[in-house]
């Protein structure tokens, strides 16, 4: 039996949701914030994430990190009609779906079945220059041995893992940085952020073949890439 978080804070909607997501078959799991969706990340594991995008304490791309960083699972976010840029924003990050609010319960019955269908399939592990990442266990490690990164350094690498034939803007990265922390990254703080992330993971960070950079306009996942 498939087991799905639900992060929802209106009490209405998550029991609604509820009932309907049981009688698919369907265990459930709910938190109606983020401190309580903290939590309860690190006591359980789940097959597939529903999770509101606006919470009272938070928002949920925060959330999203989180359960990343712990387990590789499909990710759908609920979001309000209308609010287009959260929705870019969810996605961008690696969301596999969205679903905009008020929306037809059986529509997201399917949209969660076919979620699950393609996660299933989907490697979690990649290599590139040497460099391995495991996004079902949030380890990386460089030449075999493995290397610690922050939150925001291990977001960040998401970010281009995530997008491996994409140049990405520094405003792109700051906006998902931002969004993703909960709190402002500025210009200064993410050319910080790049170089001691090229410190742990390139061979050499003065001469980097992992993140390159494109003169004028971001970076881009650079070497040869390969999922596993």
């Amino acid at each position: 039996m498939k087991r799905i978080f639900l992060v929802e804070d209106d009490k209405e909607i998550s029991r609604n949701l509820s009932f309907l997501l049981r009688s698919e078959g369907f265990m459930i799991t709910c938190a109606s914030s983020q401190k309580e969706a903290e939590t309860m990340i690190n006591e359980g594991r789940f097959d597939l994430a529903l999770i509101d995008i606006s919470l009272p304490d938070g928002n949920g791309f925060t959330v999203y990190t989180q359960i990343k960083q712990s387990q590789d699972i499909p990710v759908i976010f609920l979001t309000a009609s209308g609010d287009e840029a959260s929705v870019v924003t969810g996605l961008n990050m690696g969301a596999e779906d969205y679903i905009i609010k008020p929306f037809r319960p059986y529509e997201l019955i399917a949209r969660i079945k076919t979620a699950l269908r393609k996660y299933g399939r989907a490697s979690s592990a990649f290599e590139i220059c040497g460099l391995n990442v495991d996004t079902a266990t949030g380890i990386v490690k460089k030449h075999g041995r493995e290397i610690f990164l922050s939150a925001l350094e291990y977001r960040l690498l998401l970010i281009f893992i995530n997008n491996p034939e994409s140049i990405i803007s520094r405003g792109r990265l700051l906006d998902e940085l931002w969004d993703a922390a909960g709190e402002f990254v500025n210009d200064n703080t993410l050319t910080v952020y790049i170089k001691r992330l090229r410190e742990k993971i390139e061979d050499n960070p003065t001469s980097p073949q992992i993140i390159l950079t494109v003169r004028g306009t971001g970076y881009r996942l650079g070497g040869s890439y390969v999922s596993q």
